[in-house]
């Protein structure tokens, strides 16, 4: 299964919203400080980044990361109509908000895609249709609506099928992989700068886990439940994560990897990667 084209970012037909509408702290990953709603100073007036080339010796590695889901053009193109914040002022505090909101529900039609690859029942992928329906129709509405939207709720009902999933699919594996490390491979759990390469971590859950700079090199994460897990960082290099769960485009790209580095059929090999 390829990525459908909705998610993929296509920054030709956005109005530069995630350089303006969300702000930044400097810091490892940005060189500035930038409040929201505040247009980034390398944007140039048509909107592209002025050192698009260079923004990780430029000390903006942070921007190379994001990942709208394919928010960008949604809002700009479709909800918007094409009308740009420049063009329309009036509209620039409503499109950043729906920038916002749309973005997150981008995020989990993105989970919910996969959702019927990855379970064995089929009342579990129809309630994965009819959530992605709901959300697909409230990204089809006007900008009031899409503000009106209960995100929360729905984020809700997302997780709690996520999880289901999770559940099953790494009970397949007998979640082997949560007794190959002392350190203990579960939920939340602090593993910066872990210790993990060349092991079989088939089934563990590192659900929201930090895995700063851990070593994850030439180890299989078949079904390793990364939802929400933070891999700045993460040293990926002849690594298997081309089955594990819920496995983002943003989270690759913070990851390092190189050439033998597997990855799932729907993200794209981050271009730093060697």
């Amino acid at each position: 299964m390829t990525i459908s084209p909705i998610f993929r970012p296509d920054c030709g037909n956005c109005f530069a919203l995630c350089c303006t509408a969300l702000g930044f702290a400097r810091s490892a990953d940005f060189a500035i400080d930038k409040a929201a709603a505040a247009p980034c100073p390398n944007m140039a007036g048509d909107f592209s980044c002025t050192i698009h080339d260079r923004l990780r010796p430029r000390g903006f590695s942070g921007c190379t990361v994001f990942d709208c889901f394919g928010a960008g053009q949604v809002v700009s193109q479709q909800i918007f109509r094409g009308v740009s914040w420049t063009d329309d002022p009036s509209a620039r505090t409503s499109m950043f908000a729906v920038f916002k909101v749309v973005r997150q529900l981008h995020e989990m039609l993105w989970y919910l895609e996969d959702v019927p690859q990855r379970t064995y029942d089929p009342e579990r992928a129809d309630v994965a249709l009819q959530l992605s329906r709901t959300i697909l129709a409230i990204t089809g509405g006007d900008p009031a609506a899409v503000v009106r939207a209960d995100v929360e709720r729905l984020h809700g009902e997302v997780r709690r099928l996520l999880l289901e999933v999770s559940e099953e699919v790494r009970g397949s594996y007998g979640a082997e992989g949560s007794r190959t490390y002392d350190g203990g491979l579960r939920p939340g759990a602090d593993l910066a700068g872990a210790e993990l390469a060349r092991r079989r971590l088939c089934g563990a859950d590192l659900r929201g886990a930090v895995l700063i700079a851990a070593d994850l090199r030439a180890s299989d994460l078949a079904a390793v439940d990364l939802l929400g897990a933070d891999l700045r960082g993460a040293r990926l290099e002849n690594a298997d994560v081309s089955l594990s769960l819920y496995l983002t485009q943003q989270q690759l790209n913070a990851a390092e990897g190189n050439g033998a580095t597997l990855i799932p059929a729907r993200l794209e090999r981050p271009g730093h990667w060697g």
